[in-house]
């Protein structure tokens, strides 16, 4: 469900209409005190206390129908007015007196212009004039009071209570014995100031980590000290740490975790490297076909699978897991820090893991030619992909077999190699697996990825468009199948109320938000698709059946685009609501536990509860759940700034050319363009546009010319040329052409 937007209010419902006495969504009545209602009115006021209101709006915002109830608001109003609690400004409308505001919290966000925005926890927002935002960056949490100016409550930003980050990414600008710090992250309006003591040996063009030492008014310049040089601007690697600090992603090791590592023993190409006694407690499938099938250039591998043909002619497909639980174990400092990282780091050049190599890349990873110990999900299924018996468990394996997605593409494409017989199999059935989840409601999102191939200086020589092919998709078929049931083991779900009666964490997707549904429709309308309304009941369908709609046309990518902006975000929680896109009700991540602690968390649930444990801490999972949700959030932003630099970067040396491109988004300042065959994004200033008189179109995303009539919208295909590329800010400017 979506949040209502800052300053709505929520309607009543229409059955109630003219019903003495009804109950409103605040519990307001007919029977209320007086004394709890004027409570109750004040409660409305402070919400948004620079937002006059009359007894209309505030009836609507306590869900008030009963034209008694609405006198006596009335009636209070008024009466508050007298008692200094409202102002009376004229016209039936009042105001809250500003005494009467109450100091309240919330995240802020500056835009480079320096107005503010405190985004409440009850999703509400308080709307903060330039020279109102007092020392926060930002990103920080806040505490807003407010004044009174000419009899009017004004908000401002009276205390930071807690920073977004401890350190900033700076470059620096000498000047005589002091410097500027200009932060890389453009979200940060403004620059710090850097004593010449302060500096710590950095000078002109380098970018450093900087501490706030003070931030005394917002007149002034934050003060910063330099706690590390990081190196010149420009630099590969030291862009790449840049990003890292920027996101407050770590780049080593702590000392402890590295001690800690040291005692693991790297495995051999045998079993000598495994426990013996471990091995006789495990399920020994070394002697079943197994493989694994990754991206070329993949340095650990989470997951195999095997395959078997059974004697009654059914197919046993095993997903097998790295086993990270039995080496990383609860209180230790490698799974310490893991709980912090949450989530391994893809850069566009390295990987920022989130286990020690020895685990990562070694002992955890299921490499070729060596017994292993996994965690398992084992199917029989019979040719139609039926599961007709699943066991879960540890194991023991030996992966025959390592298969790039490009060399197992190519079996299946021929039928030619080594073991494309049983690849074309898997296929199969994984395909009816698909096919399957497409007919229950699940969507199809998949979409181009850019990769860049770099010179040994970390130079992009070219970018690569990576597409979904088969291969992919069976890797990916089998792993939604292992997170799918393994999701409903854990949850024990009754199998005729199929309800979960044990706890367990959950990979959740919420509804689309029938608002956004909306603007979804009237967007697409301009391509000619009639979408139907959003209703109770439909909306589950729509996004489905207009990408069904729209397959194999011009328009596909961006109304996909359009659709992917329409959802909600996926996320870990321990209370489930099932997965919206995916169509499972039942889903969890149990595949990744090299790159994902809930993954971790999911296997060490699983164990237990196959020994019969009891169950799980809901409270301590959610805890666990936020955490990652935030890192990951972060670990994606460090990874899509790494690709900008590297976008910038590549058209540097391409100022001037013309590309097709096609219009990605629009605000009132202008559009942002996406290059077709880079998928490099720059940004068109609207007077960068075709001489025409622009207008900003909020519904159609786009700028209509007023004199030509012609619109440029969100899909459309325009030309444009590359002005600048600017490094440091990791922004791309374009112009578009005429036609």
């Amino acid at each position: 469900m979506g949040r209502k937007k800052s300053g709505s209010w929520p309607k009543g419902n229409k059955s109630d209409r003219g019903s003495k006495g009804q109950r409103g969504q605040h519990g307001v009545s007919s029977s209320n005190s007086p004394k709890d209602l004027r409570r109750t009115i004040l409660e409305i006021f402070r919400r948004r206390p620079d937002k006059p209101l009359n007894h209309k709006q505030v009836s609507s915002a306590l869900g008030v129908l009963n034209h008694d109830v609405k006198k006596l608001i009335m009636e209070l109003m008024s009466e508050l007015a007298t008692k200094g609690k409202l102002e009376d400004i004229g016209r039936g409308k009042y105001l809250l007196m500003p005494e009467e505001v109450q100091a309240t919290s919330g995240v802020i966000q500056i835009t480079r212009f320096g107005r503010g925005f405190v985004m409440q926890e009850d999703g509400s927002e308080i709307k903060l004039s330039k020279g109102s935002t007092g020392s926060s960056f930002w990103g920080d949490t806040v505490e807003v009071e407010w004044s009174k100016i000419r009899g009017k409550a004004i908000p401002y930003v009276s205390k930071v209570t807690q920073r977004m980050r401890k350190l900033y990414v700076v470059t620096i600008e000498q000047v005589k014995d002091y410097a500027f710090g200009h932060p890389s992250d453009t979200r940060l309006h403004t620059n710090f100031f850097i004593p010449g003591r302060s500096l710590n040996g950095a000078i002109q063009g380098d970018k450093v980590l900087v501490e706030l030492q003070s931030w005394e008014s917002h007149d002034d310049a934050p003060l910063g000290h330099v706690v590390k040089v990081l190196g010149q601007e420009g630099d590969n690697d030291v862009e790449m740490h840049a990003i890292l600090a920027e996101y407050g992603l770590p780049l080593e090791f702590p000392p402890e975790v590295e001690e800690e590592a040291k005692l693991f023993t790297p495995s051999s190409e045998s079993s000598a490297g495994l426990d013996k006694k471990e091995i006789e407690k495990r399920r020994d499938m070394r002697d079943v076909l197994t493989m694994t099938i990754d991206p070329a250039d993949a340095k650990d591998f989470d997951d195999a699978l095997s395959l078997k043909k059974l004697k009654n002619g059914n197919i046993e497909v095993g997903i097998h897991i790295a086993d990270v639980s039995y080496y990383v174990k609860p209180g230790s400092a490698i799974d310490t820090e893991a709980i912090g990282r949450a989530t391994s780091v893809y850069l566009v050049d390295r990987t920022i893991p989130m286990l020690p190599e020895v685990l990562s890349n070694d002992l955890c990873s299921l490499r070729p030619k060596e017994d292993k110990f996994a965690f398992s999900s084992v199917f029989e299924m019979d040719e139609d992909a039926n599961v007709i018996n699943e066991w879960f468990g540890r194991t023991v394996i030996h992966s025959d077999r390592r298969f790039s997605y490009e060399d197992a593409q190519v079996r299946l494409e021929t039928g030619e190699g080594d073991l494309a017989d049983e690849l074309a199999l898997m296929f199969k059935l994984a395909t009816k697996l698909r096919e399957k989840r497409f007919e229950n409601g699940g969507i199809d999102f998949n979409t181009e990825e850019v990769r860049f191939e770099l010179d040994e200086s970390g130079k992009p020589l070219r970018v690569v468009i990576k597409r979904m092919r088969e291969s992919n998709k069976l890797i990916e078929d089998f792993m939604l199948l292992a997170n799918v049931r393994v999701a409903r083991f854990l949850a024990k779900v009754h199998p005729e109320k199929n309800t979960p009666t044990r706890t367990s964490i959950y990979r959740i997707h919420d509804n689309p938000d029938p608002e956004k549904l909306q603007a979804l429709r009237v967007f697409v309308k301009r391509f000619g698709h009639d979408m139907p309304k959003p209703q109770k009941g439909n909306a589950e369908a729509l996004i489905r059946d207009l990408l069904k709609a729209t397959s194999g046309t011009p328009e596909e990518g961006t109304v996909k685009t359009m659709a992917i902006r329409t959802m909600a975000k996926a996320e870990y929680s321990s209370t489930n609501i099932g997965h919206y896109g995916l169509s499972f009700p039942y889903y969890t991540h149990f595949t990744s536990p090299i790159r994902r602690y809930p993954d971790v968390i999911v296997h060490r649930l699983l164990q237990n509860y196959l020994d019969g444990g009891k169950d799980a801490d809901s409270s301590e999972l959610d805890s666990r759940c936020h955490h990652s949700g935030i890192m990951e959030k972060r670990s994606s932003e460090a990874e899509r700034a790494s690709i900008k630099y590297k976008q910038v970067e590549f058209l540097t040396t391409r100022i001037g050319e013309t590309f097709t491109g096609l219009v990605a988004g629009a605000i009132p300042r202008g559009l942002f363009v996406e290059i077709q065959e880079n998928k490099c994004e720059g940004f068109v200033p609207k007077d960068a546009l075709p001489n025409d008189h622009w207008v900003y179109d909020d519904k159609r995303i786009g700028f209509e010319g007023m004199r030509s009539g012609k619109l440029i919208a969100l899909g459309d295909q325009v030309t444009v040329r590359v002005v600048s590329a600017n490094l440091a800010k990791r922004q791309l400017e374009f112009e578009v052409l005429v036609d």
